[in-house]
């Protein structure tokens, strides 16, 4: 097993929920960090809706491990975020047996 290149940075997002002013809440990405990846495309698809074309790519994205309940350990739910770019986490697995890489499962969709 190769060692991963860690050559890009994303931004890993959490969703929190904002007061709206009005009695109800809006939902807004907060930054949690910086974290120096490697990405690997995996897979890709689209669909036709009436309005909009979709295209949908997998990732899979290796960055170091941190431990379970550290603020910059990826998890499901969350998002990484490269300017414009949004990767939707599905699922984070460690890489090897180690612990000391994780793969993280993720979907990036774009409205054609």
């Amino acid at each position: 097993m190769r060692a991963p290149r860690f050559n890009r940075p994303l931004v890993l997002e959490e969703m929190q929920r904002a007061p709206d002013g009005a009695g109800g809440f809006v939902q807004v990405w907060q930054a949690l960090g910086t974290l120096w990846v490697e990405v690997s495309a995996r897979s890709g698809g689209g669909s036709e809706g009436e309005a909009v074309s979709l295209a949908r790519a997998t990732y899979r994205i290796t960055t170091r491990a941190a431990p379970q309940d550290s603020p910059s350990r990826p998890k499901a739910g969350q998002r990484l975020r490269d300017g414009a770019r949004v990767f939707s986490i599905l699922a984070v697995t460690e890489r090897d047996p180690e612990g000391r890489y994780l793969i993280v499962w993720a979907e990036e969709e774009v409205v054609a």
